[in-house]
Order: C-alpha cells, then structure tokens, then sequence
C-alpha cells in the first residue's frame, strides 16, 4: 500500500541521498550532474513556504521500515530564486509583464516530482501532485518539464496544466523544455 507522507526541510535534508537515488533512477542524468543537483536540492529546502512528500511503500504487517518509491516538493517561488527568475523574465519576454506576474507573481513551483520506474505508471505522480497542492494558498501552480511527448508531459497536459513557454531553453543549457501552469486550487 502506498501512502503520502508530509516532510518539512530537516527531514527532507536528513533524506537527500533517498532523494538523489530516486531522480537518478527516474531521471538517468549524467553521473557528473548529481553532486550540483544534489546542491541545488538542499539549497530549495530553505526556500520559503518549502513542503515535500514522500510516497512509501507500506510494509502491511508493519515489520519492515516503508520504502520511499517516490518524492514530490515544491515552494512558493520569490524573486532572487534563480528558476524564479529565469522563467519570470521569459514569460515577460514573450507574453508581457501583466501575464508574467499572474502566473508567476504568487506561485507555487512544483520543482521535483519523481517516482522511481518500478513504479512508475500506477497513478503515485499524480496523487502526489494533488496532495502536494491540496490547500496551498498561491494562485497558481508552475513548474518545467522536458518539452518531448513524454509521460510526465501527458500527465500534466492531463491535470489541467497549460504551456506558458515551449522550446525553452535554459541558460547555460541545451535541452528544450515546456515551462506549464494551472491556477490553484487543482480541483
């Protein structure tokens, strides 16, 4: 059985290496990119508003300790935030100042969602997503995700999430990504 378990930044820190074992085996980056994502996922656990779950296998006798199979966090996004930042200025770029601040101007940042392959497709991304925004007060949901008929795609396209930004490129980098939204509350 599968349940949702809320973790603040100190437990989130304490779970990191959980954490990095799970985006690797979801995500496959390059082994010399995990010690920076690494970097950058600590540093999001002091960002403001910070909430993260965790999906864990329950042991139904109780014997052994749950299994972390997943993870979904995300923060209220703030100017100085380097995504933030980023992505704000973009969407200005492209679709004016006015629609920049109401997407990103009271938004939660959906920054890591992932669920390791061997559970993959079973519905957990999505309930964590819903737990994950269930209650939160910004107006809206952001986040970015590679810009390829993936499953993480269909899901979002299939949670009400729309393209703000498509072949976007991030500075620095090389692969093309859709940056999406949808008001809040999901329901």
């Amino acid at each position: 059985m599968i349940e949702f378990r809320g973790a603040g930044p100190a437990e989130f820190t304490e779970r990191l290496d959980t954490v990095i074992d799970i985006y690797t085996a979801a995500m496959n980056p390059p082994p010399e990119q995990i010690s920076g994502r690494k970097t950058i996922m600590r540093n999001h656990g002091t960002y403001p508003h910070f909430q993260c779950y965790f999906a864990e296998l329950r042991d139904p006798t109780g014997v052994e300790r749950p299994q972390v199979v997943g993870f979904a966090y995300g923060f209220r996004g703030a100017t100085g935030q380097w995504w933030h930042d980023v992505v704000s200025r973009a969407l200005a770029d492209q679709a004016g100042e006015e629609a920049a601040h109401a997407w990103m101007g009271h938004a939660f940042e959906l920054a890591e969602i992932h669920v390791h392959p061997g559970h993959q497709g079973k519905g957990i991304g999505r309930a964590m997503i819903r737990t994950l925004c269930a209650g939160r007060p910004e107006r809206s949901a952001v986040l970015s995700t590679h810009d390829r008929p993936t499953a993480a795609r269909h899901l979002y396209a299939g949670m009400g999430f729309t393209d703000l930004l498509t072949r976007f490129v991030f500075p620095g980098g090389h692969e093309e990504y859709a940056i999406v939204g949808r008001p809040l509350p999901l329901d």
